[in-house]
């Protein structure tokens, strides 16, 4: 399909002026048409003002924060203020009151498992977003981890279980990790090697098992900076399955303080646990995780607490956020949300998504290679491009569902349902069907314009080479001038036109 396909739209694209290459295939097409959604979704968002108070309240001596809760009538469905006014009036007749009584209390004591050891995937998401690594770079360490420093087991696993069996090494893999760096002592002593957690079992471990310190000491110091990083959270994440749950009581406060209504969330940890060796996660940019974790003080029913301040906030709604490599790693494996159909949802979950472990930072990192993909910090966002080629091709080809019905035949086949040679045959008639059906499109591409070339001062034409594209001198070979190219936005906000003589698809 892939060859077949990026060879015809390629040719369709040099007949209207693109001399790029258009690339398409069963997993990179649907992955790029994550990132061109998202940027479009990005685009046409339109940012809507709210108002919130955050009111400062003590009682028995000790600060806190709460939250103002709108009354009905102003809020959108998310319960957000629309109305400054009435906003402002609230914080007044807060402010006027002095005081907030407690309504009521309610704590709930919260145990939380270790998290699972690493898959590939999940790896480079937590790379991805702590370490800023890009996918490929997570997986080139990782191998190098196993294969030159022998410090972790074979990375390119879609599991974070282990057997049952290898439950007996644990003794060994401890002391090896104590070997390697002694400055463990104090942990090792707080661990329980006899404490199984839900990482061992058999029933979930499929071809390979979670990315795990081996059986052998390593020696840190020939570790670089970025391999030593990535090996201390593979570590974490190990030693954390012998320590115990962490445990927090979660207190939410419900206060009236002259007429209004205001909520007080706070968090008391009761035992750090796996804690000790991950790190709780950073807060959010709004601040949401700080006042979630703060420690309240002890509330009562009918408890007077004093007002100190109450402040209105201007924020309005913001745009999702771009991809990263990380997040769209995630998302190729959790591709079945944005498929409706059951049976192909259910499918994509079971076959986790489209890709592999082994292959999707060589997908993501063959989108940028070829110029569909850009990087923006740690951002990666949809070239001009990548606009194009989503906008030109079969529906079908860029829907992850297509995948889950290919899939659904090998099933087939392996069930003895459905014959090689019977599947091979739809397939070709499909292309062919395609390829009669889009032969004679034009596809509606906005060919780039180029600046002139550094060297003699012709035009040049975009084209894509290695390290993605780049401005070529159109005498090229007599000139060899070329430029980067810096990536437009001029299609982002723009819906899935239609190419001219297109019967569907």
């Amino acid at each position: 399909v892939g060859m077949n396909l990026s060879r015809l739209f390629t040719v369709l694209g040099r007949q209207a002026g693109y001399d790029g290459v258009l690339s398409v295939g069963r997993v990179q097409t649907p992955t790029l048409k994550l990132v061109v959604d998202r940027d479009r979704e990005i685009a046409a968002f339109k940012s809507v003002p709210f108002w919130a108070i955050d009111v400062s309240l003590s009682a028995s001596g000790q600060a806190f924060s709460a939250q103002w809760v709108p009354p009905d009538g102003c809020t959108d469905d998310a319960g957000r203020c629309l109305q400054q006014p009435v906003a402002q009036q609230a914080a007044q007749q807060i402010r006027a009151a002095g005081a907030a009584q407690v309504v009521s209390v309610e704590t709930e004591r919260v145990r939380e498992g270790p998290p699972l050891l690493f898959d590939l995937g999940t790896l480079q998401e937590v790379c991805s977003k702590q370490l800023g690594l890009d996918v490929q770079e997570t997986l080139e360490i990782a191998q190098a981890l196993y294969e030159t420093h022998k410090a972790t087991t074979y990375p390119r696993s879609d599991s974070g279980y282990l057997p049952e069996s290898m439950f007996a090494e644990v003794p060994t893999v401890l002391d090896s990790l104590l070997k390697t760096d002694p400055s463990l002592r104090p942990i090792m002593g707080q661990l329980d090697r006899s404490q199984r957690s839900r990482a061992w079992n058999d029933g979930k471990v499929t071809a390979h098992h979670g990315i795990i310190p081996t059986l052998e000491p390593a020696n840190l110091s020939a570790m670089s900076e970025k391999e030593l990083a990535v090996y201390r959270l593979i570590r974490a994440h190990y030693l954390a399955q012998f320590l115990p749950h962490h445990e927090f009581d979660r207190t939410i406060a419900e206060l009236s303080c002259g007429q209004q209504k205001l909520v007080a969330t706070g968090k008391q940890v009761a035992a750090q646990g796996w804690h000790l060796v991950l790190a709780e996660p950073q807060a959010d940019e709004d601040g949401e995780t700080t006042a979630r974790s703060q420690v309240l003080p002890a509330l009562r029913e009918d408890l007077a607490c004093q007002v100190a301040e109450a402040e209105v906030k201007a924020l309005k709604t913001l745009p999702p956020k771009p991809y990263t490599q990380g997040e769209l790693v995630k998302s190729m494996k959790g591709v079945a949300r944005f498929v409706t159909d059951p049976r192909l949802k259910q499918k994509l979950k079971d076959t986790t998504g489209i890709g592999t472990e082994a292959t999707r930072a060589n997908i993501i990192t063959g989108l940028l290679t070829r110029g569909y993909l850009v990087k923006k910090g740690r951002s990666i966002r949809a070239s001009d491009a990548a606009f194009t080629l989503i906008d030109a091709v079969p529906a079908a080809i860029a829907d992850p569902g297509t995948t889950a019905v290919w899939e659904q035949a090998l099933d087939m086949i392996e069930a003895g349902q459905l014959t090689l040679d019977v599947f091979i045959g739809k397939q070709a008639a499909w292309i062919s069907q395609l390829i009669v059906q889009y032969g004679s499109t034009s596809l509606s591409i906005k060919v780039p314009q180029g600046p002139t070339c550094p060297q003699c001062g012709a035009p040049t034409r975009q084209r894509t080479g290695k390290t993605g594209p780049f401005w070529s001198c159109s005498r090229y070979p007599d000139c060899k001038g070329t430029l980067p190219v810096e990536t437009g936005t001029s299609k982002r906000g723009a819906s899935r036109p239609r190419t001219s003589g297109r019967k569907g698809s």
